[in-house]
């Protein structure tokens, strides 16, 4: 696993051993930020269930100008903050351990994010969890992008009800990516 792109392009990442975490491929994590690209330069960017840190260092390296980093397990909180130094992006970043959903509502403090990006464990319905949350928060910015990495069977029917609108879905062989906005107040 690696950094693909910008100043710390080709720099490896460090990993757990286990099925604790599961890393997003190198060549998974090249098509997500090939599609969000022009979104990154000057962006605020949020990565829920951070695991190794790797999608927030790509942002971090590709010129958002801050990225907060959120992961409850204690090894990986601690593996993030030395991927981070390694790739010495570590001065806009923010490290955040505990519990996603009890995170979100101290975030409420901070500005909005432009981009937000969650790669829950797969098959426990969190993102549905996250997104029923951030649906009436003031956590993503007007516009902003929320990104949810997800098994590749599960059901985003529920969407609409929450007020997202589906801008893009990339199917890969075992899992997916949805990204979503809020939808605007139509007056």
């Amino acid at each position: 696993m690696r950094v693909i792109a910008g100043t710390a392009r080709s720099m490896p990442l460090r990993t757990l051993k286990g099925t604790d975490i599961r890393p997003t491929t190198d060549k998974t994590k090249e098509t997500l930020f090939n599609i969000m690209q022009f979104r990154i330069p000057g962006c605020r960017f949020l990565d829920l269930f951070a695991g190794t840190g790797a999608i927030g260092i790509e942002a971090l390296s590709r010129g958002a100008s801050a990225a907060f980093f959120v992961e409850k397990d204690r090894r990986a909180h601690s593996l993030i903050a030395e991927n981070l130094a390694y790739t010495k992006t570590d001065a806009r970043a923010k490290l955040i351990r505990g519990d996603v959903l009890q995170v979100l509502a101290q975030l409420e403090r901070e500005e909005p994010f432009d981009i937000i990006f969650m790669d829950p464990p797969f098959d426990q319905g969190l993102e549905k969890d996250v997104l029923t949350y951030l649906s009436d928060s003031g956590i993503p910015a007007p516009g902003g992008l929320i990104i949810a990495e997800a098994s590749a069977g599960t059901d985003f029917s529920y969407l609409p009800d929450l007020g997202y609108e589906v801008v893009k879905r990339k199917l890969y062989t075992h899992s997916s990516h949805i990204f979503l906005r809020k939808k605007e107040n139509e007056q």
